[in-house]
């Protein structure tokens, strides 16, 4: 265990604290390299604490524009943790890497795991962006990721559905029209449509 891992084991409680989770990671990206950044992710995902692992998404999100292992990690090993808490950090880490490198500019990396087999990576793209209209590039293009998001309303996982939908819903509030447009387009004759289609419409009158 490195010095920096048995640091985060005496700092870190036994409760959930994503506050300190999220304040130490951005702390040792700003005071570290970048492959430091790499290498320790990769050593704290291995451990046994899941907030410590926790750290170590967040320090490969922060990495993967200079190291595209720590993606392509991100990716296929921790979309497979078995914690939900970890999931929603995987959103965090996606994010950080599209800000980092520009929205539009990971236009290609949001759509390819948009379209992945596996319903945490869709996931974290479609919460980890949340709320999108307020992301630069979205902001200014709502449309597109209104497009981005309505592409995966037949989600085969409720759990890529749901947040989904939300998403959806929460671009509603600045674009409502626009949201109304797309729905007023759908074929609800499927349930899991439906179930994307009242979770988007709630606030559209």
């Amino acid at each position: 265990m490195s010095d920096y891992a048995r640091y985060l084991a005496a700092l870190i409680p036994e409760k959930d604290s994503l506050k300190l989770v999220k304040t130490e990671a951005k702390q040792y990206y700003e005071t570290h390299s970048l492959q430091e950044c790499y290498i320790m992710g990769l050593q704290l995902y291995q451990a046994e604490n899941f907030q410590i692992q926790e750290v170590g998404v967040l320090l490969l999100g922060y990495a993967a524009h200079a190291h595209e292992d720590a993606l392509i990690f991100l990716r296929d090993t921790v979309s497979q943790h078995d914690s939900w808490k970890v999931q929603e950090v995987l959103a965090m880490a996606f994010d950080q890497h599209c800000k980092i490198i520009g929205y539009e500019t990971a236009l290609p990396l949001i759509k390819a795991w948009l379209t992945s087999d596996r319903a945490t990576v869709r996931r974290a793209v479609s919460e980890g962006l949340r709320v999108w209209t307020s992301r630069p590039y979205f902001k200014e293009n709502p449309q597109i990721a209104i497009n981005l998001l309505a592409a995966n309303k037949n989600d085969d996982s409720e759990y890529a559905r749901k947040s989904i939908g939300n998403a959806l819903k929460d671009i509603s509030k600045k674009h409502a029209e626009l949201i109304a447009q797309e729905l007023a387009s759908w074929d609800l004759s499927t349930k899991e449509i439906r179930q994307v289609y009242q979770l988007a419409s709630k606030f559209i009158r």
